[in-house]
């Protein structure tokens, strides 16, 4: 397990966020604290249906804490922050635009010009692996090629937050692969801070600095994970070492037990 980070970016001070449902009040996290530092990468990784969602949704401003608080930079989080970039799941490509043109929507809406935003939406379509299909529309791209594309929006706007909410959860292994790799290839040296919420261990001890596990719901921090992996990492590779094998087990063990718990639960309901 590790400390938190001396300089903290993001920090959420024992957090809960209820929702009110047709059933009632819904707690989706309670008293959740953590904190990343600057440049950092941490995975948060838990059952299904935790609350690992609402806690970027903290973060980004989307959702304000029923209790606690969340900082940016050590100010209240009231809204959307600064320099945070939002990848989901399902990405937010629009079919009318081509390529180009759905990455450059950033920097246009930031105020820069047609030919300014194109230029820097050049630039990252080269770097995501798409030079050439700067005039192709989604329809016309792969799922793996549509997550690149998804990679460029967020990108081009230089955050200095990255929120990942499961982003390659729906791609095939051989392609989760490769868009792991281009993701930290592409966040190397950026000084990015990155929450990336995942329910793949090893896709979390891949990519991490350090893996927060999630209780099951409502979701709060059982433990946190320092991964002692090297960089720069290539993730086919870093998965049959045997540094990998020893944290992924003393991960799961602690993830296991929360499964479990989820696993029961369900069942009962279904009792």
């Amino acid at each position: 397990m590790t400390d938190k980070p001396a300089d903290p970016l993001i920090e959420i001070r024992g957090a809960t966020k209820r929702f009110r449902s047709a059933g009632g009040v819904h707690t989706a996290v309670r008293d959740l604290t953590m904190t990343v530092g600057r440049g950092e990468f941490v995975a948060v990784a838990g059952p299904t249906g935790c609350g690992k969602s609402t806690t970027l949704s903290l973060v980004s401003g989307l959702e304000l804490a029923t209790e606690g608080e969340t900082r940016v930079r050590g100010q209240l989080v009231n809204g959307i922050p600064a320099g945070v970039g939002y990848m989901f799941q399902n990405d937010a490509i629009l079919p009318w635009r081509t390529v180009l043109d759905n990455v450059a929507m950033g920097p246009r809406y930031r105020g820069a010009s047609k030919a300014e935003a194109r230029d820097r939406a050049r630039a990252w379509v080269e770097k995501v692996g798409l030079a050439g299909f700067e005039s192709y529309y989604p329809h016309q791209l792969s799922g793996g090629m549509r997550k690149r594309v998804a990679l460029a929006q967020t990108l081009v706007n230089e955050p200095s937050i990255l929120l990942m909410d499961e982003p390659f959860s729906a791609l095939d292994v051989q392609t989760r692969a490769l868009m792991q790799d281009e993701l930290l290839r592409l966040w190397s040296g950026t000084g990015a801070a990155v929450i990336f919420v995942t329910h793949d261990l090893e896709e979390a001890i891949v990519l991490a600095d350090r893996v927060v596990v999630m209780t099951c719901s409502p979701a709060t921090v059982k433990g946190s994970f320092t991964v002692p992996l090297e960089r720069p990492r290539h993730v086919e590779e870093i998965r049959l070492t045997t540094e990998f094998l020893e944290i992924y087990k003393e991960i799961w063990e602690s993830l296991r037990q929360e499964v479990d718990k989820t696993r029961e639960r369900g069942a009962r309901r279904v009792a």
